[in-house]
């Protein structure tokens, strides 16, 4: 059983004891009693618990493993003890997400409530044997799990309480966001890598960023990959078609009710879809509604949320920035809009079709045809990321705004918080 140390202990034990050598370690952290709202928090790397404590010596591997492995990655994950991580923590050590020549150390942050769930996260990560997990780190306290970060996948998020509107929502979480984009700010590697899974995604990402000016603005990134390919889903379902054949299936906006699943663009086996399927009236009236309530529908069926898929669709954004896009295709995902080829506005995090060189950075396509049609549901998506916007004015350092979404329509896509 873990024993957890007094916090100043603690951090001298973290600092005599830990190696810097290929090394398998879980680590358990105390919350620090204060945090500076101004300047520099100190943090220090976390303590280690577990088998992973100990050196790894890869003279016991198969040459012919190890001979091409890279540097250990550092990949922070909040909501670690949550149904989502459960799915996609076990990707990350496998090699299956970053790579199998891409050992990997995973910085787990849960909250007061979790530390014993997120010991027995570590204790099922121990128990798997992965080859390539080099370290992991657990934790509550978000400057020291998130120190020397590479990549952060902030799954954590308030969950919706009964009667709560989404600019309530926005808020709470907002909250949380801006507490963890001090910390990335502050502790994380420079060239960190930032996904935000936890709704409302797109701005939760904005407030993140906006606290974390060390951080290029161009590494924060909102899932919006899961409607990217429930889109693929159901295009290769009309077509007949399987659904490796759907290319160019891009997500554009915000990941809500007023997402735009772009069918003008998609192709089918190299076919315009619209041309394969023929049937303008289904993409306008069943396709886009079905893609942005299929959440939903699985809860109807199976009584929960869409945690495996949401995993899945984790890794699948992550693989499009590691490994090269195909030639002609596409991936989707919410980055800021600055400098942007259609016309949206500047200061949102809106979904783009993009591709990558595999090199962890990417570009936005410019040459997606934008018909009326398409215009003005871009158009849609675009303001309301704007009023989410000034609904978090105050966390986000932006004097004057209000917030206009209260009493409005709730555009959360069914089955998440």
């Amino acid at each position: 059983m873990l024993q957890t140390k007094p916090q100043g202990l603690a951090r001298k034990a973290a600092r005599s004891t830990v190696s810097r050598v290929p090394a398998v370690v879980v680590r358990s952290v105390a919350a620090t009693e204060q945090k500076t709202a101004a300047g520099a928090k100190p943090h220090n790397p976390p303590s280690s618990y577990g088998v992973f404590r100990l050196s790894y010596d890869t003279q016991n591997e198969d040459k012919s493993l190890t001979r091409n492995w890279k540097k250990t990655i550092k990949v922070a994950v909040t909501g670690a003890s949550g149904n989502i991580a459960n799915h996609l923590l076990f990707m990350l050590a496998s090699g299956e997400v970053y790579g199998k020549d891409q050992p990997i150390h995973l910085q787990l942050l849960g909250s007061e409530r979790s530390k014993e769930a997120l010991e027995g996260v570590a204790m099922e990560l121990e128990d798997s044997l992965y080859p390539l997990l080099r370290e992991v780190s657990i934790g509550i306290d978000p400057y020291e799990i998130f120190d020397g970060a590479d990549w952060a996948l902030m799954i954590g998020a308030k969950p919706r309480g009964p009667g709560m509107e989404r600019a309530d929502l926005l808020n709470q979480n907002g909250e949380i966001f801006q507490l963890q984009g001090r910390a990335l700010n502050e502790a994380a590697d420079p060239n960190c890598k930032v996904l935000v899974v936890g709704n409302p995604c797109n701005t939760n990402a904005l407030i993140a960023m906006e606290n974390a000016p060390n951080l290029k603005r161009k590494n924060f990134h909102a899932l919006t990959r899961l409607d990217e390919n429930r889109a693929k889903c159901q295009l290769a379902m009309k077509a007949g078609k399987f659904y490796t054949s759907v290319s160019r299936m891009a997500i554009w906006g915000n990941h809500s009710t007023t997402q735009v699943p772009d069918f003008i663009n998609a192709r089918i086996g190299g076919v315009p879809a619209t041309d394969l399927i023929g049937d303008m009236k289904w993409f306008r009236e069943e396709f886009t509604p079905k893609v942005a309530l299929r959440g939903g529908a699985l809860i109807k069926k199976w009584g929960r949320s869409s945690a495996a898929s949401t995993a899945v669709s984790v890794a699948d954004a992550i693989r499009s920035l590691v490994v090269p896009t195909a030639p002609g295709d596409c991936f989707s995902t919410g980055v800021i809009s600055d400098g942007n080829p259609y016309g949206i506005r500047e200061g949102l995090i809106f979904s783009f079709p993009c591709r990558s060189k595999g090199d962890g950075d990417y570009e936005i396509i410019q040459d997606f045809l934008v018909d009326e049609y398409l215009r003005s549901k871009l158009r849609a998506t675009e303001d309301e990321l704007q009023k989410e916007k000034e609904c978090v004015s105050h966390l986000i350092g932006m004097m004057g705004g209000s917030c206009q979404l209260r009493g409005a329509e709730d555009t959360t896509v069914p089955g998440e918080n």
